[in-house]
Parts: C-alpha cells; sequence; structure tokens
C-alpha cells in the first residue's frame, strides 16, 4: 500500500514539475514576439538546467538501485531538453554583453555535470557511495534552484511589480516541490526530500508576494494614447485662456470670409431669378 501511494505521489510530481517546466512558454512566446528578453532573468533557467542533469544521472541505474527512482528520470529529462530550449532562446534575443553572461553561466553547468558523471561512475564502485556524492551535489544545485528566484522576488519588492514573475511558474513551482518532498519521504530519501524542504516555502513565498503586488499590474499608468489627448487639449485650453487668441481670431475670419461668400452667391441667385423672370 504506501509503495503504490509512493508511486501515485511520484506520478503526481511529474505532473506538476511537467508544468512547472512548461510554465515559461508563455514568458519565452512573448520574448520572442517583441524580440527582447526585457527584464527577465536567464538564472532560474540555468540553475534548473543544473538540477535536471543531476537529478536525471542520479535517477539512472548507474546510481540508484536498479530503476527505483524511475520518476526522477523521466521527468528531468524532459526537464533538460525544455530548460536548453528556454536558454537558447533567450541567449539569441539577448543583448552582446547578455550573451556573455548566459555563455560564463551555463559552460560551467555542462562542465559540473559532466565531471559528476565521470567521478561517480569511475571512482566510487558501489550505489551507496554513488547517491551519496551524487545527491550532495543535487543537493546543493536544488536549493540553488529554489533560490534563484530571489533574485526575481527582490525585483517585485523594488518596482512593487509582479510582471517579470509568472504567477504560473510561482503555482507550479509550490506544487512541485512538496509533491516531490512527499516522494523523498516516502522513498526514505533524504536527497529528494531536503531541497525540497528549501523549495516549498520559497514557492509559499512567491505566491504572498504575487497576492500583494498583483493589483499594481492592473492598476498601471494610463495609456500614452490618453496622455497625449489630455494634453493636446490642456494645451488648446491654455491658449485661449492665456490670451493666445491669434489662432481663434484666424479661425474667425475665415468663418466670417466664408459666411459672406455664401451670402454673395445667394444674392447673386436671387438677382439672376429675379431678372429671369421680369423677362
Amino acid at each position: 500500500m504506501e509503495e503504490k501511494f509512493r508511486i501515485t505521489v511520484g506520478i503526481l510530481g511529474n505532473a506538476a514539475s511537467m508544468l512547472l517546466y512548461a510554465a515559461p512558454v508563455l514568458t519565452f512566446s512573448r520574448m520572442i514576439k517583441k524580440k527582447s528578453t526585457e527584464e527577465y532573468s536567464c538564472v532560474p533557467y540555468i540553475m534548473a538546467l543544473l538540477n535536471c542533469f543531476l537529478y536525471t544521472w542520479y535517477g539512472l541505474p548507474v546510481v540508484s538501485y536498479k530503476w527505483e527512482n524511475f520518476p526522477v528520470v523521466t521527468i528531468n529529462g524532459l526537464g533538460i531538453l525544455l530548460e536548453l530550449s528556454f536558454i537558447l532562446i533567450y541567449f539569441y534575443f539577448a543583448s552582446a554583453n547578455g550573451k556573455k553572461k548566459v555563455a560564463m553561466m551555463t559552460l560551467p553547468v555542462f562542465l559540473l555535470s559532466c565531471s559528476v558523471a565521470l567521478i561517480s561512475a569511475f571512482v566510487f564502485h558501489d550505489h551507496h557511495h554513488r547517491k551519496a556524492f551524487v545527491g550532495s551535489i543535487g543537493l546543493v544545485a536544488s536549493v540553488a534552484m529554489y533560490g534563484s528566484p530571489l533574485v526575481v522576488m527582490k525585483k517585485v519588492i523594488q518596482t512593487k511589480s509582479v510582471e517579470f514573475m509568472p504567477f504560473y511558474l510561482s503555482l507550479f513551482s509550490f506544487l512541485a516541490s512538496s509533491l516531490w518532498m512527499a516522494y523523498g519521504l516516502l522513498s526514505h530519501d533524504l536527497f529528494l526530500a531536503s531541497p525540497n524542504l528549501v523549495g516549498s516555502p520559497l514557492g509559499i513565498l512567491q505566491l504572498f508576494l504575487y497576492c500583494i503586488y498583483r493589483k499594481r499590474l492592473s492598476t498601471g499608468p494610463p495609456h500614452k494614447w490618453d496622455l497625449e489627448s489630455h494634453s493636446e487639449k490642456s494645451d488648446q485650453h491654455l491658449e485661449v485662456k492665456e490670451g493666445n487668441t491669434e489662432k481663434p481670431i484666424q479661425y474667425l475670419k475665415v468663418n466670417d470670409e466664408k459666411d459672406d461668400e455664401k451670402a454673395n452667391q445667394q444674392l447673386q441667385v436671387v438677382v439672376t431669378d429675379a431678372t429671369n423672370g421680369k423677362n
């Protein structure tokens, strides 16, 4: 019964993690439309890539006992593909300075992941020590991944706007970390449970900040065209009020001239009608 419950929680954790990894699709679709990275940070996606690399390796039979952590392998393998796609899109639309930063952060991720895989495979010769080695590094990477949104949360507090902290990313982060914490506890695996003891409270904090500042997003400044039309009306009003009467006088003169022309035309029609009648 406990094993079935553990598998069920693992499946739910997979579903929540899939939603978490897919949540930035909306953000990156906006990035592609605007052809700009705007104020978004690439740090969470790079840290997520490192986390996916390490835990995919952790769940494989080389480190774990056979396929005991198969759900961990499937979801983190999918995460690698998605996070790589997001990082490449970000890199494409980033500025020259932004591309350097992305490259400088991404390259160490690949080097660290390969180093961990090689050391655990050839230095350690039993599953217990391999799990301890890979799990310890994965623990640090997971804490860094869940802590990376602190950069975004700082920006939210400074700007008092949640524009660059997507709601679904925060929600699915909380759900995924909570479910994987439960999975790790049911599996008696502290290397899976411990990182999520940090991730779950941080997810709650993100949702709390979103609830506080979400109204600021909807009650933004007036649209540009509203300001322009208002300023144009104000300028016209000030022109008349401050004695700038040159334009209104010219306008009246033009109207008077037009009225005179119309009156003359009407008189000519009356005269011609009268003369025709006499003939």
